[in-house]
């Protein structure tokens, strides 16, 4: 039995059972994959795939077992290799953080510059995408900490930490009539057309449930990944901007007047994601503790160890 042979069968899951994506993603072949799969369930004795000719239709019962436990070995594998680089190499190595656009433009900023600072031999790499993609990433340990508002809590494989509670608020141009409404309600908000977050961005959910608990249908003019593109479109008289209360930036926001929403929607919650069993090192830490400071060592190692929030807001 081989390692590699795992991280095909576990790389053939990953894709969906098929075994063209899974050689391209592990840059071997698919004749090469498929004899190793065959090679494993010979010595195994077990078939871990059902199979329609040559091609994968379904995982077996006992193949969900052996991919649980090729994925557990999989992951203890890394952790070694993380646990003997950090005691080898001290200092220094590669972080990747995952994040969506304004955890990254409005949230992070300081946290890099103090973490750069305080680890120049540490590689911090970012990379940004939707809830969804930064879930996975983390899932597939293609990064090592995964922060958004959306979706991480819906993976099983992950432990999700939260970070801290924000609220919407309306971004409008100066003089606009909707501001002598006050205090701001929903049905005045639904008689103009709104420039908010994609569907699966930045609590959007919880704006669809607040129009929808009060029967109303709102206008929405434009949706977007980013609070910067909402922002420029409102700017141009196209429609409301409805955005995190994070992206608000006065200096920068000139022209724009934001209006305080938090009577409107439901408060969302900045959450943490980190994969389950993965060894953690002095600089993983350091990074968490620098976002969210409540996020002792103590706390994270709780939660990694009991599989579950060790805290809460």
């Amino acid at each position: 039995m081989k390692l590699q042979q795992l991280r095909y069968i576990v790389e053939i899951q990953r894709q969906g059972l098929n075994v063209s994506e899974a050689a391209e993603t592990l840059y071997t072949s698919q004749p090469g994959i498929s004899k190793q799969v065959k090679l494993l369930e010979d010595e195994l004795g077990v078939a871990i795939f059902e199979r329609s000719g040559k091609r994968f239709t379904g995982v077996t019962e006992p193949g969900k077992v052996v991919l649980g436990i090729a994925e557990r070995i999989l992951r203890e594998a890394e952790n070694l290799k993380r646990a003997s680089a950090e005691f080898a190499s001290g200092d220094s190595g590669r972080l990747v953080l995952a994040a969506t656009h304004t955890q990254a433009r409005y949230a992070l900023p300081i946290v890099v510059r103090d973490f750069v600072a305080q680890h120049p031999s540490v590689k911090l790499e970012m990379h940004q995408g939707s809830p969804t993609q930064i879930a996975e990433w983390v899932v597939a340990g293609e990064a090592d900490i995964g922060i958004a508002t959306e979706a991480l809590d819906q993976y099983p494989q992950l432990i999700t930490l939260p970070v801290r509670q924000w609220s919407h608020c309306v971004i409008v141009p100066e003089n606009h009539p909707i501001l002598k409404c006050q205090p701001l309600s929903l049905n005045e908000l639904a008689r103009w057309p709104l420039i908010t977050y994609d569907t699966a961005f930045t609590g959007r959910s919880r704006i669809n449930r607040a129009f929808e608990r009060i029967g109303t249908q709102p206008n929405i003019a434009l949706t977007a990944l980013d609070a910067d593109v909402i922002k420029t479109y409102v700017g141009l008289g196209l429609g409301l901007g409805i955005i995190s209360a994070l992206a608000v930036d006065p200096q920068r926001d000139s022209g724009l007047v934001a209006i305080d929403a938090s009577h409107l929607f439901e408060s969302n919650t900045t959450r943490l994601a980190l994969r389950r069993g993965t060894y953690l090192r002095r600089y993983d830490f350091d990074l968490i503790g620098l976002f969210a400071p409540h996020l002792s060592r103590r706390v994270v190692e709780m939660a990694m160890q009991g599989g579950g929030d060790a805290y809460q807001l």
